[in-house]
């Protein structure tokens, strides 16, 4: 019912990979499966998050991630995979420390409040502290000289949601454009050219309803607006038929009288008490599936015509329990997203 798979990456060259979707269409579990199908390529990745919800340690099941990186997972190709949740406090005080060579003063002014302040009170530094944590990690290198290499292959940025990622991630053109001069618009002017580069790419996730489309589409739009470089749309939790494909002819075109018929029989023979009853109930179920996949093939015509790189997740009956989560990462890795 939906359109089939891409055969194009939309991972090449790219080492910022930024998620975002509407809540609730689990931008936070694409985002880990991204991350491990990065690593399954033998590659070192950064999986971060900004929110401070933890949502990378309950999707792995494992302990609450620091403000330091992590190791979550070895792969047997020789990849690993890390976890980090960004915290603004944290950030501001490197940041304080990295630039500013204040030591022991940054505790100080957390102490009185100052910091508190800034990454609370203060309009948009919170933002610019969280992203440029981001920044940094992607940005690291380790070795020197012509032997540099980056400290990560990949990073994967578990984003705000759709409705604010735009913002998020344009902070520091408006910082830029507030500090005029000095380090702080240097830095603002570094973040602000990464993300709009080529080796960033921002992916939507959606689910094929309504809603999450329509803001998936928007958030688009402005993305591309603002500059910002918009890699694929991921679909997630895609139904799949369960019923054959001349059962859902005859349901579509209202002749249910022939599957009544034979479903009743099969009941009847396994002792199903009030057959006819019974085949009634699953026919109404039937048909509430016909609408489903209706709806789906709908919203998926409207992605479609966007004419993006689209990529299709199942939906997983069991969860992640049971390795849904490399379930997942299979698929993006099948489909050629990495």
């Amino acid at each position: 019912m939906v359109s089939g798979v891409n055969t194009t990456t939309a991972g090449q060259g790219v080492r910022l990979h930024v998620v975002t979707g509407k809540g609730g269409t689990g931008k936070t579990t694409v985002a880990a499966a991204l991350g491990v199908a990065l690593a399954a390529q033998g590659k070192r990745v950064l999986l971060a998050e900004v929110e401070e919800r933890q949502g990378i340690s309950s999707t792995f099941d494992i302990a609450p991630l620091s403000t330091s990186e992590t190791l979550i997972l070895n792969d047997p190709s020789g990849g690993s995979l890390y976890g980090m949740s960004v915290e603004p406090k944290a950030a501001l005080l490197e940041y304080l420390h990295k630039f500013y060579k204040l030591g022991r003063a940054g505790s100080l002014l957390e102490k009185i409040g100052a910091v508190d302040f800034a990454t609370t009170i203060a309009p948009g530094v919170r933002d610019v502290l969280l992203i440029g944590k981001v920044y940094e990690a992607a940005g690291r290198t380790q070795g020197r000289g012509r032997k540099a290499v980056p400290a990560y292959d990949a990073v994967v940025l578990d984003a705000p949601p759709t409705g604010r990622v735009a913002r998020f991630l344009g902070v520091n053109t408006e910082v830029a454009e507030v500090a005029r001069m000095g380090p702080i618009k240097s830095q603002a002017d570094s973040i602000t050219a990464l993300l709009k580069s080529r080796i960033t790419a921002v992916h939507l996730v959606t689910l094929l309803e309504e809603m999450p489309v329509q803001e998936c589409l928007d958030a688009t739009q402005s993305l591309s607006e603002a500059g910002f470089p918009v890699g694929a749309i991921i679909v997630n939790q895609v139904r799949d038929p369960i019923l054959s494909e001349g059962d859902l002819t005859d349901l579509s075109d209202g002749i249910t009288s022939r599957l009544h018929t034979e479903i009743a029989a099969d009941l009847a023979s396994v002792g199903v008490a009030d057959p006819d009853r019974t085949t009634t109930v699953l026919l109404e179920e039937a048909q509430a599936h016909l609408e489903r996949l209706d709806l789906q093939a709908e919203q998926d015509q409207r992605i479609q015509e966007q004419g993006r790189l689209v990529y299709y997740l199942p939906q997983l009956p069991g969860g992640l329990e049971a390795g849904g989560l490399n379930v997942l990462a299979d698929e993006l890795h099948t489909q050629g997203m990495v």
